[in-house]
């Protein structure tokens, strides 16, 4: 039931999954691996600005991340605040109070920055200032980053539920519904519109590709099949961020598959087992994924073949990979950037944005990282080759 499943999605902490990877079979705490020191680092990081943009995330759950735009970067907290600022110096542009409790965003589409709130809303602002254009409510939580084609606002609530919204009005256009398992990750991937279809990954370890004009079903795939004797043991979430590269859809589920698929079709074209609630990144010819345990795996993105892994980081609870400047980047609980080979995933370099954790996936521009930690600070954050 809708309402059961309501109340078990609550009881899920906001990190379940690091905190499962923290305990051991015989219920010790396994501790976050001790940094070790860099001889001569590759690269050295510094910060080209910082900005506050509110409270952050403020000790709750959320998918509050930066959005990279060419006009500005945009932030939101908790409270309800969103801003913009400038790409290059980090500037505020606006900040408006949103006077709700935003916990999903800033989307983007056409000219409008979109946020999600835990009362369920989505607010769409108007990109120029800030001004509010419209509210529409969904049915639940708006835990997930809206997405759209500045026609349609494609929205997703924690009961399982996808709208299509309209991006003039917010007016309802459409739903899809699938069901939901009886216990989750509280979180879920932002969907990714690719030609006349948006792509959903759910709960249930499955992808859909709807028409982005009325929702109707394209196809579906299962990336994970729930299998195990207990509820933990099944979970199969669709949580991170795909990645759409040239030839295929990279996603990762926490079943413990990251696939490559067909997004015209759904046709898979390779399978690789990492467990993951990650978003993805590519780079050159690879795919980057922080997995359960805070190992950093490099895949060679034509077959999924493990060309690394990075154990150094274990339990450390890092955030989604980047690839910035030729390097991949993860961030992790204590406010570290690690700066990796792509060749070999060797940790070549490593800088710090505060002392809070760093949990949204940086998101970069040609010359510039852009890092958010949970405190709500923002960097933009260049480097220097030795």
């Amino acid at each position: 039931m809708r309402g059961s499943y309501a109340v078990a999605a609550l009881l899920i902490p906001a990190l379940l999954a690091g905190t499962l990877a923290g305990c051991s079979n015989k219920g010790k705490v396994r501790e976050p691996a001790k940094l070790v020191s860099i001889d001569n680092p590759a690269v050295q990081p510094r910060n080209a600005w910082s900005a506050s943009a509110g409270s952050g995330s403020d000790k709750f759950f959320t998918e509050l991340a930066p959005s990279l735009q060419v006009d500005a970067v945009y932030a939101a907290d908790i409270k309800g605040r969103v801003y913009a600022f400038g790409v290059d110096n980090g500037k505020r542009l606006w900040e408006v109070n949103t006077k709700s409790r935003v916990a999903a965003g800033p989307g983007v589409s056409g000219d409008l920055i979109l946020v999600g709130t835990l009362e369920g809303e989505i607010i769409a602002l108007k990109r120029s200032d800030g001004s509010e254009v419209w509210r529409a409510q969904l049915s639940s939580e708006a835990l997930g980053t809206p997405a759209g084609d500045g026609n349609v606002v494609v929205a997703r609530s924690v009961d399982g539920r996808v709208f299509g919204l309209s991006a003039a009005n917010g007016s309802r256009l459409w739903s899809f519904d699938r069901t939901v398992p009886e216990l989750v990750l509280r979180g879920m991937s932002r969907p990714i519109i690719v030609g006349p279809n948006v792509i959903i990954g759910m709960e249930n370890g499955r992808m859909a590709a709807l028409n982005l004009a009325d929702g109707e079903p394209r196809w579906e795939q299962a990336i994970s099949v729930p299998s195990g004797r207990t509820v933990l043991d099944r979970l199969v979430d669709i949580d991170g961020d795909m990645v759409l590269g040239d030839e295929c859809l990279f996603v990762a589920s926490f079943g413990g598959e990251v696939v490559c698929l067909d997004p015209a079709s759904g046709q898979v074209g390779w399978r690789r087992g990492v467990k993951s609630y990650n978003s993805l990144a590519a780079g050159g010819d690879k795919l980057f994924v922080s997995d359960e345990s805070g190992v950093i795996w490099g895949l060679d993105a034509k077959s999924g073949a493990a060309a690394w892994k990075q154990e150094g980081l274990l339990y450390r609870h890092t955030s989604p990979p980047a690839f910035f400047g030729g390097y991949v980047v993860v961030g992790d609980y204590e406010g570290y950037l690690h700066w990796m080979d792509p060749s070999n995933g060797k940790i070549i370099g490593r800088s710090r944005v505060g002392s809070s954790p760093i949990t949204a996936q940086p998101v970069t521009s040609e010359n510039l990282l852009y890092v958010q930690n949970a405190d709500g600070r923002l960097a933009a954050i260049t480097l220097s080759k030795k």
